[in-house]
């Protein structure tokens, strides 16, 4: 079977795989590693922990979404419309496109070249809801048509979520759902982050564990609801949201 690590995933987390999917992501790999040494992609480059750490994490990210209904349409027919901040490679958004095309997704990459891949990704796999945006957070956080206009916001490895929550707030509709992997120093990256996600118009939730095998290094998925309005100061120009984090 190809791509048995991530079959096996798929089934752990009761994540169904679409007609083909093995073979997109099979696809997809294969891209990834061909494209990696020009454009910076992954220093990940084992076949099988590329199942394991790309596609399955970012379908664990998936699962714990999916539970917690933030992958619903709000209303029948409706779309759910999810932002990628900073995917690299494409993760966790790529791999959530491949497992269900009716959520549409929009790719914020701010390094050309990774942009450049990202498209060609989405052109070769045929994902129909996916678009890519050239550009830093802080300027998409400000655009018409993207600023308040998602539902769900991921981020994997981006930023200290003092500085994400300033790039993803703004982006994220009343009641929109900031959704990001953390490692062993969550809880405090939380903590430190409580006077952003208040000036930003935001609440915390709950943490919710990253379902990932029992022999991998435990995740928490940090959870920020944006609850009221944004300031229209944020996000502040590109590159101060990381020099001087909102305190």
């Amino acid at each position: 079977m190809a791509l048995p690590v991530l079959a096996a995933t798929a089934a752990r987390l009761g994540v169904a795989l679409p007609e083909g999917a093995l073979e997109y992501f099979e696809r997809y790999r294969e891209l990834l590693l061909a494209e990696n040494a020009r454009a910076g992609l992954t220093a990940i480059t084992q076949p099988a922990a590329i199942e394991a750490r790309h596609f399955g994490e970012s379908l664990a990210l998936f699962a714990v979404l999916r539970g917690l209904g933030a992958l619903s349409p709000r209303e029948p027919g409706g779309v759910v419309r999810l932002a990628d901040l900073g995917p690299g490679g494409g993760f966790p958004g790529v791999p959530m496109a491949i497992v269900d095309p009716s959520i549409a997704f929009t790719l914020i990459e701010a390094h050309g070249r990774r942009a450049a891949f990202l498209a060609r990704v989405i052109d070769e796999l045929a994902v129909a809801r996916a678009t890519v945006h050239h550009a830093r957070a802080e300027d998409v956080g400000r655009a018409p048509g993207l600023r308040g206009a998602f539902d769900v916001v991921v981020a994997r490895a981006l930023a200290p979520l003092a500085v994400l929550v300033e790039y993803a707030l703004p982006l994220l509709r009343e009641g929109g759902l900031l959704a990001t992997p953390k490692g062993s120093r969550a809880r405090e990256e939380l903590e430190a982050a409580a006077g952003a996600i208040a000036a930003l118009g935001g609440t915390a939730e709950e943490p919710h564990p990253l379902p990932l095998p029992p022999d991998a290094a435990p995740q928490d998925v940090l959870l920020v609801r944006r609850t009221g309005p944004v300031d229209e100061r944020y996000p502040r120009r590109a590159g101060v949201p990381a020099r001087r984090p909102l305190g």
